[in-house]
């Protein structure tokens, strides 16, 4: 009798107790090659097992429900859309990373991870090289006055003032702009979705275009229309800087506030030929 307690003992043990959990849930918010490309990076940096889902392949996903039933030790969230869907996770700890609202509000001790904007400060070098002292920025307080704030403190050590004009929704973009001309020597334009649409792009551009000053943004693809310089984030590069925040949790412990970080590696553009017609210079 006792070889057949001990057997149905160990099944019922078995059968009771749960998976074996994964370090991982990497949510990723659909099937983006930028997010692939960060993703790739993220793996090279942090040999970890994982348990990957694409909230776009599902029309909904309780994602409170996933983690209690997966129990990862870390929720790592790839873009907006999954760092929105992890907003009410409470067991474990989420670092996120290519999400702009990382950087645009407030986040709880719990969620940290990498932003997607080159720090304040890259972008007030490229100022002081192009010799701008007056450099004016539209935005949406919502979206980018914590980002702004940062840049603030820092302007005054370059010997730069920021024109800041809030724009709380995009059709007010004109009037914004009129209360700029010939009070700025340069258009700062950052990811805010307030201010850059395509309509105002347009708008944009021809002001600085008019004013003769150049613009300075956030990705290269505006180059061809007339910007002068853009300074772009790594998206292979940030997925490796996120493996490397994820691999220390892991080994040190998630019970601590959890980081944002800027990005670390950041890659000017510039478009000679508007430099040239504006008679300025990059190193």
């Amino acid at each position: 009798m006792r070889p057949l307690f001990l057997c149905i003992l160990l099944v019922a043990c078995a059968v009771a107790a749960p998976a074996l959990a994964s370090d991982l849930l990497i949510l990723q918010s659909s099937r983006s090659p930028v997010y692939s490309e960060a993703l790739r990076g993220l793996r090279a940096a942090a040999r970890t097992n994982e348990q990957p889902l694409v909230l776009s392949d599902y029309a909904e996903v309780d994602v409170q429900r996933l983690v209690r039933e997966e129990r990862p030790r870390l929720v790592v969230a790839v873009g907006d859309q999954a760092l929105s869907a992890c907003r009410k996770i409470r067991e474990v700890p989420v670092v996120s990373m290519l999400s702009l609202s990382l950087s645009q509000k407030p986040q709880s001790d719990r969620v940290g991870g990498i932003a997607m904007v080159a720090p304040p400060e890259r972008y007030l070098e490229v100022f002081s090289h192009l010799g701008a002292k007056r450099v004016g920025v539209l935005y949406d307080p919502k979206l980018s006055g914590l980002y702004l704030k940062r840049a603030a403190a820092d302007a005054a050590d370059y010997g730069i003032t920021l024109t800041m004009e809030p724009v709380r929704h995009s059709r007010d973009l004109q009037g914004k702009l009129e209360k700029l001309k010939g009070e700025v020597d340069l258009l700062w334009l950052l990811p805010d979705s307030t201010v850059v649409t395509t309509v105002n792009m347009e708008a944009l551009l021809l002001f600085s275009m008019t004013q003769g000053i150049p613009t300075v943004t956030f990705t290269g693809q505006y180059l061809r229309d007339g910007a002068a310089a853009s300074l772009d984030v790594d998206p292979y590069d940030i997925g490796v800087q996120t493996g490397e925040l994820v691999s220390s949790l892991l080994r040190n412990g998630t019970y601590q506030k959890i980081p944002v970080l800027d990005p670390r590696k950041v890659r000017l553009q510039v478009n000679d030929s508007v430099l040239r017609k504006l008679r300025l210079r990059l190193p």
